[in-house]
């Protein structure tokens, strides 16, 4: 993406996939990498999508969705867990950037989904801030085995929806460019050994999520 104008939500999203399947084929481009995007956007920026996605080191968002300097406003927090500051990043991203999407990403193997699982069997919680990390990703695991979802993927499909309700539960500014067609919002699972990621969630954006395997 060379140019500077956001795409529509829908375009935003099809740009995203595109690079990640240039990534999990092995043919990444690396756009937008060079010297001259790099004085392009100095001046400004206007990143197509606004990644919320896990700390977890092998999520390198440029990285996995083969983009570049300028193309994604990224926020990371261990298990994508959601404060005030990660709200008002993502507002900051889709209010003044103008990105038409939100992207939230999560993972498997993800060490804090983990931790909320053993908490809830064991009883046994880490200590310092970590435990209100888990503490937060809780209530998602909670939701998943009250509706019979066991399995560790449908767990992680449960916490990654249950973020992007939440966003748009606590933040007006996003649910209201949602229901105005400025913004769409996805969730997506990023699976670490072929590095593909697959749609689990969408709010604002006609895109079929395919069923848990």
């Amino acid at each position: 993406m060379t140019e500077m104008h956001p795409p529509s939500p829908r375009d935003a999203f099809e740009l995203l996939m595109a690079g990640n399947q240039r990534f999990v084929t092995g043919a990444p481009e690396h756009p937008n990498q060079d010297a001259a995007r790099r004085t392009e956007t100095a001046p400004s920026q206007k990143p197509f999508a606004v990644l919320f996605g896990c700390s977890d080191s092998r999520l390198a968002a440029e990285i996995i969705f083969d983009r570049g300097l300028g193309d994604l406003f990224v926020v990371r927090t261990a298990g994508h867990v959601a404060g005030t500051e990660v709200l008002g990043s993502i507002e900051f991203g889709v209010s003044v950037l103008h990105a038409p999407l939100v992207v939230v990403l999560g993972h498997d193997s993800c060490g804090a989904v983990a931790a909320a699982c053993s908490a809830l069997n064991d009883g046994q919680t880490p200590g310092g801030f970590v435990r209100d990390v888990v503490e937060r990703v809780t209530p998602s695991v909670l939701a998943a085995r009250a509706a019979g979802r066991e399995s560790a993927e449908e767990i992680l499909a449960e916490h990654i929806e249950h973020t992007v309700d939440l966003l748009l539960e606590r933040s007006r500014l996003l649910a209201d460019a949602v229901a105005e067609g400025r913004l769409g919002v996805v969730g997506l699972s990023y699976r670490l050994a072929d590095g593909s990621a697959r749609l689990v969630a969408t709010r604002g954006i006609d895109a079929v999520v395919p069923t848990v395997s």
